[in-house]
């Protein structure tokens, strides 16, 4: 792959919090390269750095010092409403609580961030077939609370991409699922990625988690240790398949 084909770039990355009269470092110059439709888990143990990274390329989080290039554009060196708007646009965000609001549908809760970034509420007709590999078009006038965990957490997914980011950051995305239930989140991942092409960053401290990923970055305090190709993973299931019901 060339330089053209690295969609986040990450150069000697510092965060430094200030705890009373003490500066704590986060981030100890992290370097590292995502190329355009990967999918990369970061794994590590709690406090290695692992969601300070995530939160300041998201631009949630602002840098100490370095640069971060998202999509050909350094966040470091934006401002608080061009970060703003960069994070509308370009990224998508997935968590491990789902924060889907309790009052409104499904669908209503995707639609809502279409909303926040375009000023529209509809959803695109094509978006409809990726509702269908997410196995969750037939839920949509539901709310929250009569969709299992895994399907609250594939609307917080469609919620995620229906502005079409340039990146999805999913951080400990199965992380309150049980086992049946997290792999139908991860194949959904996977399914986009494969058959969409989504570049997708992934957090989390579960290495059989991070197996889904096409890499796998370990960070140790504050710094990236190393990568490795992740071993095959089961195959991704149809959306069909997707669509049964799921344990809540």
């Amino acid at each position: 792959m060339s330089e053209q084909d690295i969609i986040i770039s990450i150069r000697n990355l510092w965060k430094i919090y200030r705890v009373g009269q003490v500066d704590v470092p986060a981030l100890r110059g992290a370097n590292l390269d995502v190329y355009r439709g990967e999918f990369v888990a970061v794994v590590g143990p709690s406090g290695s750095g692992k969601s300070t990274m995530f939160h300041i390329i998201g631009g949630l989080t602002p840098a100490t010092s370095g640069t971060v290039i998202v999509n050909g554009r350094d966040i470091t060196r934006m401002t608080d409403a061009e970060r703003t708007r960069m994070r509308r646009t370009q990224v998508g965000f997935v968590f491990q609580k789902y924060n889907l609001l309790p009052t409104l549908t499904a669908y209503d809760n995707i639609a809502i961030a279409r909303h926040i970034a375009t000023g529209r509420a509809d959803l695109e007709p094509e978006f409809m077939e990726v509702l269908e590999l997410l196995g969750i078009a037939h839920r949509l006038h539901h709310k929250p609370s009569a969709l299992s965990g895994g399907e609250q957490q594939r609307v917080a997914i469609a919620r995620a991409i229906v502005n079409h980011p340039a990146i999805l950051l999913a951080d400990e995305p199965t992380g309150n699922l049980d086992s049946v239930n997290s792999q139908a989140v991860l194949r959904v991942l996977k399914d986009l990625n494969r058959r969409l092409g989504q570049t997708i960053l992934m957090i989390t401290h579960d290495m059989e988690v991070a197996s889904w990923a096409d890499r796998i970055v370990h960070m140790r305090d504050g710094q990236i240790l190393d990568w490795e190709t992740s071993r095959p993973v089961p195959a991704v299931r149809s959306g069909s398949e997707t669509n049964t019901e799921e344990p809540n």
